[in-house]
């Protein structure tokens, strides 16, 4: 059965939702199927507020919101929307998820709809620094390749196969999971760091789960996949990449907060391993960043997770979810406080 006729048939009334999304949610077609959905079975107030001022009296009037994690819904606001009962979230805080959750709310969150493209861009940057693919183009774009000559002693030894390697995975929620299906033909030796994570779980998806500084001294390969939180905050330090082995390559598809930045650039320098990097401390990252400069970092411009096929899972998600809410079905995305140590802090 349609999910909004099986709503519609239990004779509900119409909602009051708050679609609370930057303005290009609503401009950009393929979410309008969504959107429509939604309209369905709710009144709809699409707006792009920034700030707990400018939301109130939206929130005042809602008894659901869809939004991303701004503005942070808090105590005070949330004194002033008595008749809000769901919160569908992209993302959201750790302080923030424990508040909604403490007022008996139905909370859902779709953050998980971003992890195959993120996991899959993990993947294209791994291979792609190990084979020199962006190396190749670039240098045939400007003319100036190099062809193999004197096969094969005058092939690059630092090029090399993703198959077989000893791989690092840090973080082992959605993102980690789904790199560990995608590495699985590759018959990589994988190792895994997350304390949130039991062992057994990490055997059933082909990894060992190992301390940080045996899987960073391990691996051929480590990749970052974890939350920005307290705990996890420069949880890459000096010593942490100092035991990288040389020839490792570091990709961070995660949170540029994870890493100590400037003992990578240091290392980086040194030249003996490198990094694939799609996420930075400032964003846009500066013309004159440092890493600009090093031939051994590879780097994009935060786009691992953003393309449009992540969008349309995450809002349909939710979509989803507010539909199961209405009819009283369970959610698919509900939040728990058991997975709030994986959210952002």
């Amino acid at each position: 059965m349609n999910r909004t006729r099986s709503v519609k048939s239990a004779g509900m009334r119409k909602v009051n939702v708050l679609v609370n999304l930057p303005a290009g949610f609503f401009a950009t077609p393929c979410l309008k199927p969504a959107l429509r959905r939604l309209s369905r079975v709710a009144r709809l107030r699409k707006r792009s507020h920034n700030a707990a001022e400018e939301i109130a009296a939206d929130l005042a009037w809602a008894d659901a919101v869809i939004m991303w994690s701004w503005p942070a819904l808090t105590p005070e606001l949330l004194d002033g929307a008595p008749r809000l009962k769901f919160v569908g979230h992209i993302d959201v805080t750790q302080g923030a998820a424990r508040v909604e959750l403490a007022r008996g709310m139905a909370v859902s969150v779709s953050r998980r709809g971003f992890s195959p493209a993120v996991a899959e861009m993990a993947l294209a940057l791994t291979l792609s620094t190990l084979r020199k693919v962006s190396d190749y183009h670039a240098a045939m774009r400007q003319g100036n390749e190099s062809w193999v000559g004197r096969f094969p002693d005058d092939i690059p030894p630092e090029e090399r196969q993703l198959t077989g390697r000893n791989v690092g995975i840090v973080g082992f929620g959605g993102i980690g999971r789904r790199l560990a299906e995608l590495l699985a033909p590759f018959g990589c030796r994988l190792r895994v760091y997350d304390p949130f994570v039991a062992p057994e779980t990490a055997a059933r998806c082909g990894a060992r789960r190992v301390p940080l500084l045996r899987l960073m001294r391990e691996s051929e390969i480590v990749v970052l996949c974890a939350a920005s939180n307290p705990g996890t905050r420069r949880l890459l330090g000096r010593t942490e990449i100092g035991a990288l082995r040389p020839g490792a390559l570091i990709v961070n598809v995660a949170r540029a907060a994870l890493v100590d930045t400037d003992a990578l650039a240091a290392r980086l320098r040194k030249g003996d391993i490198c990094a694939a990097i799609d996420v930075f401390d400032n964003e846009p990252l500066p013309k004159d960043s440092p890493l600009r400069k090093l031939p051994n970092a590879y780097l994009s411009p935060h786009r691992a997770g953003g393309i449009l096929e992540s969008v349309e899972r995450i809002v349909a998600w939710l979509v989803d979810d507010l539909e199961a809410h209405l009819a009283g079905r369970k959610r698919a995305h509900a939040l728990t406080e058991e997975m709030i140590p994986g959210l952002d802090g």
